[in-house]
């Protein structure tokens, strides 16, 4: 699946340690504070998950877009480190 990482780092240190755990995933930064990788295994997801949050402090903030997972689009955000998901169905497009 693709995956997109954004984040909002609230120190330099938390920025430098969340992006280690990014590269060392295999995630290319694309911009400032975004990082994608288009193949990602739903196992290393989960690892990836727990490495972000131990990377993190109270005051970063992380969201991670993921398409598709289970046939849907899916938000997970870390926020004041607490991890919410966000899930969206996709509708077949009727624009021919």
């Amino acid at each position: 699946m693709f995956v997109s990482v954004v984040m909002d780092p609230g120190s330099m240190d938390s920025a430098r340690n969340i992006s280690a755990v990014l590269s060392n995933a295999g995630f290319k930064k694309v911009q400032r504070a975004c990082w994608e990788c288009p193949s990602v295994a739903k196992g290393m997801l989960v690892q990836l998950k727990k490495d972000i949050d131990r990377a993190t402090d109270y005051y970063d903030a992380v969201r991670i877009y993921q398409f598709p997972l289970e046939g849907m689009f899916v938000v997970t955000e870390l926020s004041h480190k607490h991890w919410k998901r966000y899930r969206f169905q996709i509708a077949p497009s009727s624009v021919k």
